[in-house]
């Protein structure tokens, strides 16, 4: 199973791909993907770049408890851009 993430373009908020086929800024709202939805669905992403960034695929256990989507969610961020915060340089 996997779920779909991606950046908005105009603010660099996360996204998720809801069961709906909906972007979200809900993590809980994500939806797990088959394999064939999964390539099917980072296919469209990548062809709405008025709207999304680097969207990309995660690989998730079929029981994503919402304690396990948070862990994951962190993961994700620690390992990802950080969009949104500008750095002082010296």
């Amino acid at each position: 199973m996997k779920i779909l993430t991606a950046n908005r373009l105009t603010d660099g908020a996360v996204l998720w791909l809801g069961e709906d086929a909906a972007w979200s800024r809900d993590f809980e709202s994500a939806a797990l993907l088959d394999a064939a939805t999964a390539d099917g669905a980072l296919a469209a992403a990548q062809d709405d770049p008025g709207l999304l960034v680097a969207p990309y695929l995660v690989e998730v256990d079929a029981d994503v408890s919402v304690e396990k989507r948070e862990r994951l969610r962190e993961a994700i961020r620690a390992a990802g851009p950080s969009a949104g915060h500008s750095r002082k340089r010296t």
